[in-house]
């Protein structure tokens, strides 16, 4: 179950919509966000229709401003309410090449730098056994997030990356 409000404009000011299911086409209820009030639940915002374009993983809070979501626009055309985070365990297994070969690690904590602690600098493939988590492009949990929830990933065009640049991710939790 889950609640979530897109604003127009900045501090929750403007024309608004609040939905709490998953919609694939977001077009006819605003033209643009630039504010989002997370009342309930946990939410993957798209940047175009039919979840798809870049990603913004959402926690129950608000957020005055798109620099808040580190959006890279104020287009939000489809938003997910994601399941599998409340309480329960999270693991997720990645390897450093496609189809789930090479190296191969097995964590289940957030990890604010991939380098720094697997001293491989590419996750090509990924299985998430338990949980639901995101991926960043950079390290400090920085750059394009990705979604991903339980199941096989063969190669990071899966979760919709243009490259295999992982720098850190974590955990998808409802606070």
């Amino acid at each position: 179950m889950g609640k979530i409000v897109f604003y127009e404009d900045k501090n929750f000011q403007g024309r608004c919509y609040e939905c709490g299911s998953d919609c694939p086409d977001l077009h006819s209820y605003f033209s643009r966000c630039n504010s989002v009030r997370v009342e309930m639940g946990c939410w993957v915002l798209y940047e175009r229709p039919n979840y798809t374009g870049y990603q913004y993983i959402l926690t129950r809070g608000e957020y005055p401003d798109p620099q808040q979501w580190a959006a890279f626009s104020d287009s939000i055309k489809s938003c997910r309410l994601v399941k599998n985070v409340y309480g329960g365990s999270h693991k997720l297994r990645l390897y450093e090449r496609p189809n789930f070969g090479g190296q191969m690690v097995e964590h289940g904590e957030d990890c604010p730098s991939l380098q720094d602690v697997f001293k491989f600098g590419e996750v090509q493939s990924c299985a998430v056994l338990d949980g639901a988590w995101v991926f960043y492009e950079q390290p400090s949990y920085r750059g394009r997030q990705y979604f991903l929830e339980r199941g096989e990933y063969r190669q990071h065009a899966d979760w919709g990356a243009a490259s295999p640049a992982v720098g850190s991710f974590r955990r998808i939790t409802d606070f």
